[in-house]
């Protein structure tokens, strides 16, 4: 009886979309933070039963637990540590052609840099990734760049950085791809919490370069995904 009143509850108070995804490409993506448990579990099993999958962003290990227990074996973490994808068995991701290239600065910067990745990758792309190439020893750029841009042929590259945000423009200023900053929030003193590394980002003088607030890893993916899907879909014609 209480497990009724609370999808009864749940009812009025939450509209899940399952249907965005026809609509906008882009499938519902729940954010667990501020939801009690109660209510990422009752969405996710309607996401689950109309479209086969759930992704929640912003999970504590509490609602991880929780997934586990509500989903045995269908549960899927994300390397973020933070975004898990829930799935039923039959569900599969087609491969749409979209290719996405992942930076980031330092390793501090990962777990937003792997929650945009799992984005891209559950929207059908193809995910290339190199991490800890920031400007504090910019040599280690050349190679992996030249490898997304030349041998993976990626469509976009997302660049992810904290402290001063500089790697987003230094990218932009060599590569004729789009390119998508991802300001995180790692940092000192008064620039700390992203906030530097999104002025910074936002103050570029490098074309190309655009920008998603602090810490979005779902929304630098989704905007990826969309010009890696729509590229793709462009060379599917010339085929």
């Amino acid at each position: 009886m209480h497990h009724l009143n609370v999808v009864l509850q749940l009812a009025q108070i939450a509209r899940a979309d399952p249907e965005r995804t026809a609509r906008t490409g882009l499938p519902e993506i729940i954010l667990a933070e501020r939801k009690s448990i109660a209510e990422c579990l009752e969405i996710a099993t309607l996401l689950l039963e109309r479209e086969g999958r759930a992704i929640l962003s912003r999970i504590s290990p509490e609602l991880r637990n929780a997934l586990q227990e509500r989903f045995p074996g269908m549960v899927e973490p994300g390397d973020s540590g933070t975004t898990v994808v829930v799935r039923q068995p039959t569900h599969t991701i087609p491969l749409t052609g979209g290719r996405v290239g992942v930076l980031t600065a330092g390793t501090s910067d990962m777990p937003m840099a792997e929650e945009a990745a799992l984005i891209c990758r559950e929207l059908g792309c193809v995910v290339s990734t190199a991490y800890d190439v920031g400007v504090a020893g910019l040599h280690r750029l050349h190679a992996p760049l030249t490898a997304m841009l030349h041998e993976a042929a990626v469509d976009v590259l997302i660049v992810v950085a904290g402290m001063d945000g500089a790697l987003p423009s230094v990218v932009a200023g060599l590569v004729d791809v789009p390119v998508i900053g991802l300001p995180t929030s790692v940092g000192y003193g008064m620039g700390g919490g992203g906030v530097a590394a999104l002025l910074s980002m936002l103050q570029t003088c490098a074309p190309g370069l655009a920008v998603v607030n602090i810490d979005n890893g779902v929304g630098a993916g989704a905007v990826a995904a969309r010009i890696a899907n729509r590229a793709a879909a462009e060379r599917s014609k010339g085929a």
